[in-house]
This record gives C-alpha cells, structure tokens and sequence, in this order.
C-alpha cells in the first residue's frame, strides 16, 4: 500500500483537488448550494480563507489559506465531505469496501494536496483554477462558467472579465 505523505504547514497556502468517486456524477454542480453550505459550516468552525475555487460536475479545485498555528486541512476536507454527503439522498453505487467500512459512495477517499511554494505558484495555480472549465469543455469562456471565484477576482481587479488564461500552457502541463 502506498505511503501518503501530506505536508502540513501552519498558515500556509494549500492547492487542492478533490473528485468523486463517480467520475461521471454531476453531484457537485446539482448540489451546489448544498456543497456552499458544508463549506460554510465547516469555515463557521474552523475558519480558513478560500483563495480561489472551481467547482466542475465531479471535481473541484480550490486554494485555501489557513490560519497562523493551524495546519489541519484534512479535518476541514473530511468535514466537508461528510457534510455534503450527509445532505444528498442515498442514490450512489457503493462498493462492498465502502459498505463494511459504513461509508457511502460519494467521494474518492483521497484527495491532491500541493503546498504553494512562492507568489509564482500561487498565482499559476488560481490561472488553473480558473480555465479549468474551459480545459474540459464545459464553457468556451471562463466567465461563462457560474461556480467559479473568478467572477470575485474580476471584481477585486485581479483579472479581466474577458482573461482567457494560458490554455496552451496548461495542455503541455506547464503548471
């Protein structure tokens, strides 16, 4: 079995994805309001900023910045999950795995976690973010895309309304 190694640093700057497990489920997007609201309720709790996020139908990518002294993003992600998951009716496919272990079917059981090393990173990662629905085809603009904190940052200035990112450098993985 793996060893999964996670690099926890007090008020630090994490780049995340996060997939179900039904990579062709559109729960997230159906369910927007009900994944906002597990967001809101664990940030009540345990507050964190969140950078930048995208939210596709079976995907997200998001940045979070974390308090000074707090590295504990895993709780924040399991509650999360189990917020959302404990929200929407019981319809998913669940594995005999999941079932011995009492957990539903909803989301992969891991998830990516890059630490952000320098302003350059940063702002690299929230570009991605932000194409991300262009990238898989769901828009052909990134303001068309609804569930995006791009529309924040074209109001703090940060972008355009009409920014299209570097896709050519994202298709060669330049990131």
């Amino acid at each position: 079995m793996a060893n999964y190694r996670r690099n926890f640093v007090a008020g630090g700057s994490f780049f995340f994805t996060v997939n179900l497990a039904e990579r062709k489920s559109s729960l997230l997007t159906e369910h927007i309001e009900l994944l906002r609201e597990a967001f809101r309720y664990t940030r009540s709790r345990h507050p964190f900023e969140i950078n930048a996020i995208v939210v596709l139908p079976e995907h997200l990518h998001t940045i979070w910045t974390l308090p000074a002294g707090d590295c504990d993003y895993a709780m924040r992600w399991r509650l999360i999950k189990s917020r959302f998951s404990r929200s929407i009716p019981k319809r998913e496919r669940i594995s005999r795995s999941r079932l011995g272990k009492g957990e539903r079917g909803i989301w992969q059981r891991r998830y990516w976690e890059h630490t952000l090393r320098d302003e350059l990173d940063y702002a690299r990662h929230v570009d991605y973010i932000h194409i991300n629905p262009v990238k898989h085809g769901h828009v052909n603009s990134v303001a068309e895309w609804p569930y995006s904190s791009f529309h924040r940052h074209v109001e703090m200035g940060v972008y355009p309304a009409d920014w299209a990112g570097d896709v050519e450098a994202m298709a060669t993985g330049e990131l």
